[in-house]
C-alpha cells in the first residue's frame, strides 16, 4: 500500500474507508454538511472519541473553533464558554506556526496544557494535532483528534492531513458558489486587526490588508517607500504574526556593510577561506533559518552578490565561502528598499530576474503626510514610551502643540516624528508638552510674503506632482496615468515646475 499506510495493522480496510469518505465529501453542497460528514468520518478513521477543527479567520491571525465532534455526534459549545483566540495555547500554536504534525501518546504524563479540549471524567491519554493546508498552500487551520485511550495515531497523520486539506478546499469551494452575486468581495481588514502597527488612516488600513493576504504565505515581499516610513516594523510585524514567529527575526543592511564583508555576513564561510578565517563562521542565512532575514536597502546590494542571492531565492540553497558543498536553508527573505529598483535595472545596477523575483508581493508603505489623523496616535505612543524609558510620569499634551505638530509635513516620516517627540519629552520640566518643546520650522503666511494667486497655484501643482511620482517610485508613465495627463505633458509640467528627480526620489 506504499508509505502511506504502513503503520496501519489492516491497510486495506483503511484505504476503503478513506476513499469513500474523499468520495462523500465531493458530493457535498452544503458547508455546514461538509463540515459535519468530515470530522464525523474522521472520528471514525481514527478511532478517537473527540475531533476538532479549527480555522484561521480572514484575516489570517485568530485560530477558532469551527466544529466538534464528540462521542461521533456533533458538539457545539456555547460560543461564550471558548477563548475568542487560541494564542496562548502552545501546542496548537506550534503545530500552526511551524507546520508540523504533534502527537502526544500519554497526555496524563504530559506538561502540556490542554485547556483547549472538554473537561471529562476520563482523562484524555492521546493527541494529534495535524495542519491543515489551503488551496494557496498556506497553512488554514488545523485537525484535532484526542481519545482516552492509548492509541498510536502517528499511522493515519499523513493521510487525515490529505483529507483535511482536501475538505478545507471544498468549503472555499462552496462559499464562492453560494456568495450572492450582488455581495461584493471585501477586501477591508477588522478594525481590531494591527499587527502592532500604529495608525488606523485609510492608507495604513490598506497596509494591513496587505500584510493579512500574505502573512500566511510563503511569497517574499517587497517594501517600498521613502526612509522613515517604517519598512523594519513592517517587516517584523510580518514575522511575529506569522507562522515563523517562534524562529528567528534577522536585519541586515545592505548598505552598511562593503562588499568584501557582505558575502561572508549572509553566506558565512569556512576555515582558510581568506586570511583571518580561523574557524568555520555560519552566516546570517543560517542562522535566520526556519525564520524571516530583512535585507534592508536591497537597491544597494552589489550585482555580484545578487545572483547568490537570486539562487537563495530560487534553489534554497547556499554555499559558503570556502566551500565546494551547498546545502539548504529554508528562510523567508523581506527586502527592502526607499531607492526605485525598476531605474536602477535600466541602469543596469539591479538584476532583473532578482527584481521580479523579490517583487512577487511588494507593499508600498505610505509617507507620513498621507497618514490622515495618525500624527496624534504615532505622537502620543512615542512619548508614552520615552516617559517609561526615562522613568518619569506620563505627560498631556496641549492643543498647540498637537496642532502644532499636525501642520508640519515631517519629510523624515514616522523616524523624524519619534525623534522630534523624544526631544520634547526631554525638555519637558513640568507635565505637559507645549508648542516651545518642538524645534518644527512651519513657514506661515507672513514668511511667505505677498504672492499671488497664480504662484500660489504653482506651489500646490508642484507639491501634487512630487506627491504623485514619490507614490509612482519615480515612474512618470504611471504618475501621468494616476493624474490623468498626456505623458508629454506631465513632463513639459515638470520642466515648467523645476521638479528635479532629487525632489521625489530620496
Amino acid at each position: 500500500m506504499g508509505a502511506l499506510f504502513k503503520k496501519l495493522s489492516q491497510p486495506l480496510d483503511y484505504a476503503e474507508a478513506l476513499l469513500a469518505q474523499f468520495s462523500n465529501l465531493s458530493l457535498l453542497t452544503e458547508g455546514e454538511a461538509l463540515v459535519g460528514n468530515f470530522i464525523q468520518g474522521v472520528s471514525r478513521l481514527s478511532g478517537c472519541e473527540l475531533v476538532q477543527l479549527y480555522l484561521l479567520d480572514t484575516t489570517g491571525t485568530r485560530l477558532k473553533m469551527n466544529t466538534e465532534c464528540l462521542e461521533g455526534q456533533l458538539h457545539f459549545r456555547d460560543p461564550q464558554s471558548l477563548p475568542s483566540d487560541y494564542q496562548a495555547e502552545q501546542l496548537l500554536q506550534f503545530s500552526l506556526g511551524q507546520n508540523r504534525v504533534v502527537y502526544l501518546g500519554s497526555l496524563s504524563d504530559s506538561v502540556h496544557e490542554t485547556r483547549f479540549l472538554p473537561a471529562r471524567a476520563t482523562p484524555w491519554q492521546s493527541l494529534l494535532c495535524v495542519p491543515l493546508v489551503d488551496p494557496q498552500g498556506s497553512v488554514g487551520g488545523l485537525l484535532l483528534c484526542a481519545s482516552a485511550q492509548h492509541l498510536d495515531l502517528h499511522g493515519v497523520a499523513e493521510s487525515l492531513g490529505h483529507l483535511g486539506a482536501f475538505a478545507l478546499g471544498q468549503m472555499h469551494l462552496l462559499q464562492r458558489l453560494h456568495r450572492p452575486a450582488e455581495t461584493p468581495v471585501t477586501s477591508s481588514l477588522p478594525s481590531g486587526i494591527s499587527y502592532g502597527l500604529i495608525g488606523r488612516s485609510v492608507a495604513m488600513r490598506k497596509t494591513c490588508s496587505l500584510i493579512s493576504k500574505v502573512l500566511h504565505s510563503p511569497y517574499t515581499v517587497l517594501l517600498r517607500g521613502e526612509t522613515g516610513t517604517g519598512k523594519e516594523v513592517v517587516a517584523r510585524a510580518l514575522h511575529n504574526h506569522g507562522p515563523r514567529r517562534s524562529k528567528a527575526f534577522i536585519v541586515q543592511n545592505c548598505a552598511a556593510v562593503p562588499e568584501n564583508l557582505l558575502e561572508s555576513e549572509l553566506f558565512g564561510y569556512r576555515r582558510g577561506a581568506f586570511t583571518g578565517a580561523d574557524r568555520d563562521r555560519a552566516g546570517l542565512f543560517d542562522v535566520a533559518n526556519g525564520g524571516t532575514l530583512l535585507l534592508d536597502e536591497i537597491g544597494d546590494m552589489p550585482l555580484s552578490l545578487q545572483a547568490k542571492l537570486l539562487r537563495v531565492l530560487q534553489e534554497g540553497e547556499i554555499r559558503p565561502l570556502g566551500s565546494n558543498d551547498t546545502h539548504h536553508v529554508d528562510v523567508r527573505i523581506v527586502a527592502a528598499t526607499h531607492r526605485d529598483l525598476k531605474r536602477l535595472m535600466d541602469e543596469g545596477k539591479f538584476r532583473e530576474d532578482l527584481y521580479y523575483r523579490l517583487a512577487q508581493f511588494p507593499i508600498q508603505l505610505p509617507a507620513l503626510r498621507h497618514r490622515d489623523g495618525d500624527i496624534i496616535e504615532l505622537a502620543r505612543h512615542f512619548a508614552d514610551k520615552a516617559c517609561t524609558l526615562l522613568q518619569r510620569d506620563p505627560v498631556c499634551w496641549s492643543d498647540t502643540a498637537l496642532d502644532h505638530l499636525s501642520a508640519y509635513g515631517f519629510p523624515g516620516n514616522v523616524r523624524e516624528l519619534k525623534s522630534v517627540v523624544e526631544r520634547a519629552v526631554l525638555l519637558c520640566e513640568g507635565d505637559e508638552l507645549l508648542i516651545e518643546h518642538f524645534a518644527l520650522h512651519i513657514e506661515t503666511p507672513s514668511e511667505r510674503g505677498r504672492i499671488n494667486l497664480r504662484e500660489r497655484m504653482e506651489q500646490i501643482e508642484r507639491g501634487l506632482l512630487i506627491d504623485c511620482l514619490r507614490e509612482n517610485s519615480g515612474n512618470k508613465t504611471r504618475a501621468a496615468r494616476e493624474l490623468g495627463l498626456p505623458l508629454r505633458t506631465l513632463i513639459y509640467r515638470l520642466a515648467r515646475l523645476n521638479v528635479q528627480r532629487g525632489d521625489f526620489n530620496d
